[in-house]
C-alpha cells in the first residue's frame, strides 16, 4: 500500500473519532438541558420516580459511550498497528524497490559500458578488416612482383648458365695461357733475382763512393776552412775590406762653464764593430772621445752620439772603458742595429800570434802598413810592434794611439794603447760605464775619469 495514502486514511479515522467525540459531547450536553428542561417541567407533574429512570437512562447512555469509546480507541490502536506495519513493509519495499532501482543502474552502465566495448571492437573489426583487405592487396602486389622477379632471375639464370659455359671454354684457354705465363714468370724472377744481386752490389759500390765523397767533401772542407786561417792576406786586400765597412763615430759632450756659460765638445772618428761570438760592439781610442782620462776630471752633463755607415745611423747608447786598459772604450750595438748598419762584424782573432807579422789600419783610415810584433812576457795582455819594420803603401811611418791592428787572416787583433804597444783583445769585460743621454749630471762622469786616469798611471811607463 502507498505510504501516502496510508497516511491520509489514518488522518481521516482520527478526524472521525474527534467528530465523533465532540458530537457525544454535545448530545449529552443536550440532554442534560433537555433533561433540566423536563425536569422543570415535570417537576411539577411527575414527581421522583421519573428522575430516577432519566438517571438511569443517562447512566446507561455512559456506559454505552465509554464503551464505544473504548472500543473506537482499540480501533485506532489497532489502526495505528496496522499502519505501523504496513509502514514498516511500505519502508521495506522502499528500501527493495531502492536496490532495485540501484542494481538496475548498475545494470544499465554495464550494459552501457558493454555497448561502448562491443562499439570499439565493432570499428576495431572494421579497421582490421580494412587493414586486412589492403594486407591482402599488398601480398597480392607483392606474391605478382615476386613473380614478375622470378621470371627476370630465371632469364638470367638461363643468360648465366649460357656465360657460364662460355667462361669454362676462356678458363681453359686462360689456363693453358697461365701455364705459358708461369714459365715466363719463373724465368722472370731468376732474372729479377740476378738483377736485384746486381743493384744491390751497385749499391754497396755508391756507398762506398758516397762515403768516401762525403769524406773527401769534408776533408777538402777543413781542408779550405785550414787554408782559409793559415792564408795570410796581403795588406792591400784587409785595408780595402776596413775602408768599405769602416763605421763614422760621432760624439757630443756639453757642460756648464764657468759664469753659467755652456761648453760643449764635438768628436768623430773611424771604427769597425767588432764581436766575441755573443754581442756586438763598435770600437775606439777614449782619445778620439770627448772624454779624457785626467784628474780632476770632467763633469759633462750631456752625452749623446750616433754610428753611421753609408746612409744607416743608429744612436750610441753607452760607452764602457776596458776593464785591462780603459783607454780603449767600446759601445753596444744590438744585432738589429748592426743589421740596419749594413756592414762587416770583425771577429776576435782566435790565435793572434799565428803570424808573426800583423796589418796597422791609422784611426782616421789615412795610412796602413804591415808590421812584426813581439810577444813581452812581462806585459802578457799586450804585443809591441816593431816600429823599425813597419812600412806603407807609401813609405815608412808612425803608428799612433788608436790605431788599429788586423792579424793577417783578416781577424781584429787588438787596439794601439799607445804608439808602441797593442791591447790585444780576448773579451769585453768592463768595470765603468756611461750611459748617454740629455742630461747625466747625476751620473758625476769627473769621479770615474780621474779615477781611470789613477789607473792608467799606475801602469808600467811603458805602457802609458
Amino acid at each position: 500500500m502507498n505510504r501516502s495514502i496510508l497516511i491520509v486514511i489514518c488522518d481521516f479515522l482520527l478526524l472521525s473519532l474527534l467528530t465523533f467525540s465532540t458530537d457525544l459531547s454535545k448530545m449529552a450536553g443536550e440532554n442534560e438541558g433537555s433533561a433540566a428542561t423536563a425536569k422543570m417541567e415535570v417537576l411539577p407533574k411527575t414527581g421522583d420516580s421519573n428522575s430516577k429512570d432519566l438517571a438511569a437512562v443517562m447512566q446507561q447512555a455512559l456506559t454505552e459511550e465509554q464503551k464505544n469509546r473504548e472500543q473506537l480507541q482499540a480501533e485506532l490502536a489497532r489502526a495505528r498497528e496496522v499502519a505501523r506495519q504496513q509502514q514498516q513493509q511500505f519502508d521495506q519495499q522502499a528500501r527493495e524497490s531502492q536496490q532495485k532501482q540501484s542494481n538496475l543502474e548498475q545494470q544499465y552502465a554495464a550494459a552501457q559500458a558493454n555497448i561502448q566495448s562491443l562499439n570499439r571492437k565493432l570499428q576495431s573489426s572494421a579497421a582490421e578488416t580494412s587493414m586486412t583487405r589492403e594486407q591482402l592487396a599488398a601480398k597480392e602486389a607483392e606474391i605478382q612482383k615476386q613473380t614478375d622477379l622470378a621470371a627476370a632471375l630465371q632469364k638470367q639464370i638461363a643468360q648465366l648458365a649460357k656465360n657460364n659455359q662460355i667462361a669454362q671454354d676462356e678458363k681453359q684457354k686462360l689456363a693453358g695461357q697461365l701455364q705459358m705465363a708461369e714459365v715466363e714468370k719463373r724465368a722472370a724472377a731468376e732474372k729479377a733475382a740476378l738483377m736485384q744481386q746486381q743493384v744491390q752490389a751497385e749499391r754497396v759500390q755508391n756507398a762506398r763512393l758516397a762515403e768516401d765523397v762525403k769524406t773527401l767533401a769534408t776533408n777538402s772542407g777543413a781542408l779550405t776552412q785550414e787554408i782559409r786561417e793559415n792564408r795570410a792576406l796581403a795588406p792591400n786586400t784587409i785595408f780595402g775590406e776596413f775602408v768599405t765597412n769602416r763605421v763614422w763615430t760621432h760624439f757630443l759632450a756639453s757642460r756648464s762653464g764657468f759664469l753659467g756659460m755652456n761648453s760643449s765638445s764635438r768628436k768623430e772618428t773611424e771604427a769597425v764593430l767588432v764581436t766575441d761570438g755573443t754581442r756586438v760592439f763598435a770600437l775606439c781610442h777614449v782619445q778620439d772621445t770627448p772624454l779624457t782620462l785626467w784628474d780632476p776630471g770632467t763633469d759633462w752633463d750631456a752625452l749623446t752620439g750616433t754610428l753611421d755607415h753609408n746612409t744607416a745611423q743608429v744612436p750610441i747608447h753607452s760607452l764602457s772603458f776596458h776593464i785591462q786598459d780603459p783607454r780603449v772604450v767600446f759601445m753596444p750595438v744590438t744585432k738589429a742595429e748592426a743589421a740596419q748598419l749594413g756592414c762587416k762584424v770583425y771577429p776576435i782573432s782566435s790565435d793572434p800570434y799565428k803570424f808573426q807579422d800583423a796589418v796597422v789600419i791609422g784611426a782616421q783610415g789615412d795610412y796602413y802598413g804591415q808590421s812584426s810584433f813581439q810577444i813581452d812576457l812581462n806585459t802578457p795582455a799586450y804585443v809591441k810592434l816593431d816600429r823599425n819594420l813597419l812600412k806603407g803603401l807609401f813609405g815608412k811611418f808612425n803608428p799612433s794611439r788608436g790605431d788599429l791592428v788586423f792579424s793577417r787572416t783578416g781577424e781584429l787583433m787588438g787596439i794601439m794603447a799607445n804608439s808602441t804597444y797593442c791591447l790585444v783583445l780576448h773579451d769585453f769585460a768592463s768595470e765603468v760605464s756611461f750611459t748617454f743621454g740629455p742630461d747625466i749630471r747625476a751620473r758625476h762622469t769627473g769621479e770615474d775619469l780621474s779615477r781611470l786616469y789613477g789607473y792608467v798611471f799606475n801602469l808600467p811607463a811603458r805602457l802609458r
